[in-house]
């Protein structure tokens, strides 16, 4: 009879320490989520995927439409992050973006922790979430700083494995489809949930369910043809390794060094679990096989791809300390520590050369045209326009749809027969109705320069070269 009315009581007292867990847990893990992205806000821009996005942002603001009136290789919801940033502060600045990184990241490691402390206790919780934001800086500046695509997948992929180690089948399959659409890499979590939600049919069927219903829901927001040609079935030529072997497996090696050197303190533990035969969970492992299946995926290595491999990474080093003593744990802490402060300190001094050749450019570009003019830039590095404040005058806004140059390729697969299907007769209908009053050449000695493009000479012809900016020629239409 008494034993009754100690359960609430049991339930009341569990849910108070919960309380006090998070009331310590969370004002850390905010301040060092802080301080890992402090970097972030020391460069205006940090690569041309943000430039890529700030310019679809501003396009998307004034009437322009996803997959028909700007276009890119990548699912909506990280330029529909961007646009909502601008709307509430000023399409002048990435400052809000990056506290949206911020807080992507910090929410990351939250959810990361409450994984870890499921399974494995208080103390596994803290270390995960502490583990995570350490490494998450561990690449080049321009890849783990930048606001861009991987930022925001993370705590999607991190909320698939939440919902799933919960059993929330419906839930963990919508955090999936939100991976999917901030990039369509982070859909590889998706086997890590099957693998948890085993063979129940009522499971699978929920989360099939949960994944389709924002996918289909931003397919129809956008245009449907559109969405699955430049997310899905689009993308063939830029997913190739044909072209730039060395190049690529240089960039691949680079980047795998440098992770490794970032995760210095996690690696043994993991090695010395593996040695002892405890790996593990399973799903864990799965979740970073699919993540390096993800990197590989293209064929072009790119530091902020190996983001993805960083959450799976800190649980596995956690779940291996688990069973360690306390001073293995200490050490990874401090290692780590010791390896975010040399990345943080590279971020905070590196330099920044093309960021500034593509002000000194824009400057150039502002300086030559009125506000309402529209330009073409021929090079790779779209955020002259958002820099220079001037309106694209086509919908391709770097010259890889046209040439195939794409994702750093630099060998013979690179020219105007390797376009993207359609892309040249588009781009001569666009400039067309709406001439550029200038176009600027910002090739310079690349593959895709003007004498290798017989149809960008043929554009050319109607204008005069006026100035030269940093190797970047500038061409204004002829009276």
């Amino acid at each position: 009879m008494d034993a009754e009315p100690q359960a609430p009581q049991r339930s009341v007292t569990a849910s108070r320490v919960g309380r006090g867990y998070w009331r310590r847990l969370l004002p850390m893990l905010t301040a060092l989520a802080c301080l890992t992205r402090v970097p972030s806000f020391a460069h205006p821009l940090w690569n041309p995927d943000e430039g890529y996005l700030a310019v679809q942002a501003r396009l998307l603001a004034h009437g322009g439409e996803l997959y028909e009136t700007v276009v890119d290789r990548k699912p909506p919801l990280v330029p529909w992050l961007y646009q909502g940033a601008f709307a509430l502060a000023g399409s002048d600045s990435l400052v809000s973006v990056r506290l949206l990184a911020v807080l992507a990241q910090l929410l990351t490691a939250v959810l990361l922790a409450a994984l870890a402390r499921r399974r494995w206790g208080d103390t596994a919780g803290r270390t995960a979430g502490v583990l995570y934001l350490l490494i998450s800086v561990g690449l080049n500046p321009e890849d783990a700083q930048a606001a861009g695509f991987e930022v925001f997948m993370l705590p999607c992929t991190a909320a698939a494995m939440w919902c799933a180690d919960r059993g929330r089948w419906a839930a963990a399959g919508t955090a999936v489809g939100c991976a999917f659409l901030a990039k369509q890499t982070g859909g590889a979590v998706l086997l890590p949930v099957l693998w948890l939600c085993g063979a129940s049919w009522g499971g699978l069927l929920r989360v099939a369910a949960g994944a389709a219903v924002p996918v289909l829901t931003a397919a129809v927001l956008t245009d449907p043809e559109g969405f699955l040609f430049w997310t899905v079935t689009g993308s063939g030529a830029y997913a190739s390794f044909t072209g730039s072997e060395l190049h690529v497996l240089a960039r691949a090696l680079t980047n795998t060094a440098i992770l490794t050197g970032a995760c210095a303190g996690l690696l043994p533990p993991v090695v010395r679990a593996l040695r002892t035969g405890r790996p593990g969970p399973a799903d864990l492992w799965l979740w970073l096989a699919a993540s390096v299946g993800a990197v590989v995926l293209g064929f072009h290595f790119f530091g902020h791809y190996y983001l993805q491999l960083t959450p799976p990474l800190a649980l596995l080093a956690t779940a291996a300390l688990r069973v360690l003593p306390r001073a293995h744990r200490m050490r990874t802490v401090v290692t780590s520590a010791c390896c975010c402060t040399l990345f943080l300190t590279w971020g905070l001094l590196a330099p920044r050369p093309e960021l500034a050749h593509a002000q000194r450019l824009a400057d150039a570009i502002a300086h030559r045209t009125a506000p309402g003019d529209r330009i073409l830039l021929w090079g790779i590095h779209p955020e002259t326009y958002w820099l220079s404040h001037r309106t694209p005058a086509t919908r391709y806004l770097t010259a890889g749809f046209l040439t195939n140059y794409s994702g750093g390729r630099d060998g013979p697969r690179v020219g105007e027969k390797y376009a993207m299907e359609g892309a040249w007769s588009t781009l001569q209908r666009e400039l067309a109705a709406h001439p550029p009053r200038l176009i600027i050449d910002d090739s310079r000695g690349k593959p895709y320069a003007p004498e290798r493009i017989r149809s960008l000479r043929r554009l050319l012809e109607g204008y005069e070269e006026v100035a030269v900016v940093d190797g970047a020629v500038l061409h204004v239409r002829a009276p």
